[in-house]
């Protein structure tokens, strides 16, 4: 007779969504210990940045985002979005992933904290 390869708590696999989510996740976690306040602040996943070519969502000759924040208002947290779908086209192992998903998260919070990038995190571009 044969058991589980794996017991039940643990996927067999994960999907790209959440190997994605956990990258991020990853990365806010080595924040946080730097920047406490982070905490009040709500990092979201999504596939791919809305574009609206009528109004101010449009991009231009600009590259499509990888990341983008929104302000805290009326009682919500500010948000810090990073954009699956753009992030790993431009990659193509895991570890560039997480370096690139890293310097999107630090460059969103600098953005969010009002701060430069190198403050956030001091080795951000370094490679």
């Amino acid at each position: 007779m044969r058991g589980p390869v794996a017991p039940p708590q643990v996927p067999l696999s994960a999907s790209r969504a959440e190997v994605f989510a956990d990258l991020v996740q990853d990365s806010v976690e080595r924040l946080e210990r730097r920047w406490p306040q982070l905490s009040e602040i709500e990092f979201m996943v999504l596939e791919v940045p809305r574009f609206d070519p009528a109004g101010d969502e449009g991009w231009g000759d600009e590259a499509v985002p990888l990341g983008g924040t929104t302000p805290a208002h009326e009682g919500r947290p500010a948000r810090v979005i990073v954009y699956r779908r753009p992030v790993e086209i431009r990659t193509k192992s895991r570890d560039e992933r997480a370096a690139l998903v890293h310097e999107v998260v630090v460059e969103q919070v600098a953005e969010v904290l009002g701060l430069t990038p190198e403050t956030v995190d001091p080795r951000y571009g370094e490679d």
